[in-house]
């Protein structure tokens, strides 16, 4: 599932622990005691519609003091990559930094029961470039085209935020 629909791209194989994978970051970050940032995962998510995903930080961060603010669940359907909410709450006041390509965020895929319901809001295709969407158009397409409609599709990629 994971290869075949692109739940996680791009793919670490290193990545895998236990029951999920690990997501990255995009860039280097430090944050400072007290101080909230949003991180974006250097990896697309693509939860497919009878799936959710659940999201828990990695326990070493915890122990340093970063606290993960977001809702920890990925909707079914979406596509984009992640907005990482996190705070500095260290007891020592310190700089806390994570670094590209540190494992961070366990983000497992469970499945759902019930009728298809896939994510229809304004996160959608988030920060991804066009090539990138155009990759998973192809899949929502071919594979989920009686979930998905093409044209809603298009409006959330023109409307994206980049």
């Amino acid at each position: 599932m994971i290869k075949k629909f692109k739940c996680i791209y791009p793919f670490n194989e290193n990545l895998l622990d236990g029951d999920g994978y690990i997501l990255t970051v995009r860039e280097d970050t430090t944050l400072n005691y007290l101080e909230h940032k949003n991180l974006i995962s250097e990896e697309i998510v693509f939860t497919p519609p009878s799936f959710v995903a659940h999201l828990t930080a990695k326990s070493k961060y915890g122990r340093m003091g970063l606290s993960f603010l977001n809702a920890a669940k990925v909707h079914s359907g979406f596509v984009g990559r992640l907005a990482l909410e996190l705070v500095n709450l260290s007891n020592e006041r310190m700089p806390i930094t994570i670094k590209r390509g540190d494992p961070l965020m366990h983000i497992e895929f469970m499945s759902r029961e019930g009728s298809p319901s896939p994510y229809i809001g304004q996160y959608m295709f988030q920060y991804m470039n066009d090539s990138e969407i155009e990759m998973y158009l192809n899949i929502l397409t071919k594979d989920f085209s009686d979930v998905f409609n093409v044209e809603k599709l298009k409006i959330m990629m023109k409307n994206r935020i980049t």
